[in-house]
């Protein structure tokens, strides 16, 4: 995945110029830091939704097959029937 570093014991100070006592500040910045391995980057992120695509688009294309073979016949019965009423 992913990673940002950035100096913790700078973030502990700055939280504890801000008030927080030297364990909640410690505490504050494991959490971010343990956080940063849950990220993910644009690249891993396309990767898995093509992957994901490509995996799909097999069905995908069977049914727009289907489909358009259906609406063929739906449409040529629909002018069937046109002519059939005029020419009648």
């Amino acid at each position: 995945m992913s990673t940002v570093t950035f100096d913790t014991l700078e973030l502990v100070e700055k939280l504890k110029t801000a008030g927080f006592a030297q364990e909640q500040a410690e505490a504050v910045v494991r959490v971010i830091a343990d956080a940063q391995q849950e990220l993910v980057t644009r690249e891993y992120l396309d990767h898995a939704l093509k992957r994901e695509c490509a995996s799909q688009l097999g069905p995908i294309r069977t049914e727009l097959a289907v489909l358009k073979w259906m609406m063929g016949v739906v449409i040529g019965g629909l002018v069937a029937l046109i002519i059939k009423s005029f020419f009648a």
